[in-house]
């Protein structure tokens, strides 16, 4: 199963029903054309501009916190092996890791440009 940022430079995205290779998702959440990158619940329409506010979202779908590194925010779902795995500074909160969440939580979130 594809998923996350792979070996190779780049970020697997699932969209429509096709996986694909994004390389170079974007530095600093900015896509090719200059604007930011945000990650948007997909059933409220809601941008996710909090850890707290994406924690409420990932709980409503069955991910829970997992403390295992003190330097990571990180989620597990136990009925999958996956593991989501954000830096504690929302500001160092990247395209990369919203395209992870997005693969992880199909058809819940998506990455937009603002």
């Amino acid at each position: 199963m594809l998923e996350g940022p792979s070996e190779m430079s780049g970020v697997w995205v699932f969209k429509n029903g096709v996986v694909r290779l994004v390389e170079n998702p974007g530095a600093e959440c900015q896509g090719s054309n200059g604007r930011r990158k945000v990650l948007v619940h997909v059933c409220s329409n809601e941008v996710i501009t909090s850890y707290s506010v994406l924690e409420r979202k990932l709980s409503s779908l069955g991910w829970e916190r997992y403390y295992d590194d003190p330097d990571l925010l990180q989620f597990h779902k136990r009925s999958t092996v996956h593991l989501i795995s954000l830096p504690k500074d929302f500001s160092k909160f990247k395209s990369m890791h919203m395209y992870d969440i997005v693969v992880k939580n199909r058809n819940e979130f998506e990455v937009r440009d603002m």
